[in-house]
Order: structure tokens, then sequence, then C-alpha cells
């Protein structure tokens, strides 16, 4: 019996070190989303102060799109703003801005002062789109199928190296699928 209780504290620690050890192999940048392969859900957002459309999921029915959350106050959006810029200007992709957060007129003010590379933008100040989409922070990107579903969710800053081989690919591969259903409605 003694025996068990010397033991017992080298069993627990060796037990709580294994996961330590796996949780350290893990990429925080990888949180998974309960949504993907899920409908968009349902979203009607005002216009941010000084902007005449707000957004509605309805607004991309039948497009690819990417969906960012961003802030005014988020630092990382910093980061990525010139590649959503670069990705606007290219035109492969509808992409939808939800400020998060933002005190009233300070999200406006930034797009403003940083040029806006958002189709819409739609004004989540109570944070209850961004709990509908299962966001944990700023920014947050997720692709949407021509369909409205969810296929793919990123978190962090996109950065040219995550628009080249993760987001880049997969919206062109969804685009793809797009039209060889359209192509299939037209021959049958």
């Amino acid at each position: 019996m003694k025996r068990f209780f010397l033991l017992a504290p080298l069993a627990l620690f060796i037990v709580l070190g294994g996961y330590f050890v796996a949780g350290l192999k893990r990429d925080p940048m990888r949180i998974p989303s309960v949504l993907i392969d899920r409908p968009l859900p349902a979203i009607e957002l005002d216009a941010i102060e000084g902007f005449e459309k707000g957004f509605s999921s309805r607004d991309i029915e039948g497009e690819v799109a990417l969906v960012n959350i961003f802030g005014s106050w988020c630092a990382s959006c910093v980061i990525e703003h010139p590649m959503l810029m670069e990705i606007a200007a290219s035109g492969e992709v509808v992409i939808v801005g939800i400020d998060w957060k933002d005190p009233k007129g300070a999200g406006a003010l930034w797009l403003r002062k940083n040029g806006n590379p958002y189709h819409f933008v739609g004004d989540d100040a109570a944070g209850r789109t961004a709990i509908d989409l299962g966001v944990t922070g700023a920014p947050e990107t997720f692709v949407v199928d021509a369909n409205g579903r969810i296929r793919y969710k990123h978190v962090g800053p996109v950065t040219p190296e995550v628009w080249r081989y993760q987001l880049r690919p997969l919206v062109r591969q969804l685009k793809e699928l797009e039209y060889d259903v359209e192509d299939d409605d037209v021959e049958g």
C-alpha cells in the first residue's frame, strides 16, 4: 500500500506530461469549426456608419465568397489588410467584411483610411453574428461555397502564404465545382 502512495504522484506526473506534450504538437491556428460543411447562418446586418449597404447572407447566394471578421481595434487585421486589398483588386472572389465589436463609426473610419476590400460590410457591434459563426477572435475568415455552405475557416491574418497555399486553391476548386454543376444543368 505504501508503494502505491509513492508511485501515484509519479504516474500522475507522467500522464499530465503526456497531455502537455500532445498539446504542444497542436497548431493553435487550427481551431476546428462545427460549421464546416454546414450552411452559413442566416445573417442580416445593418451597414456600418457612413456606408449605405450592410450585409445579408442572401447577398452572396450563388457566389463563392470569403467572409472576413475584422475590427478597427484588431492589430492582426492591419497585417492582413494589404492582402485583402490585393485579393479584392484581383476580382477572384467576393469578399464580405463583418465589423466585429467596434464603436460606432470606428470601422468606417478605419476602412476609409486603409481602403475597403469588401463588397459588403455588416456591423456586428453586439457580436451576435460572431457568436453564431463561432468566432474566437479577429481576424477570422470563412470560405463559403456557391451553395452557401461554409467549407473552411482560417483563424488569424490572411497572409500571402495563406492566400496562395490555402484559400486561393480552395476558392478555385469551389468555382470549378460551381461551373461543373452549371454545365450539368445545361446538358441535362
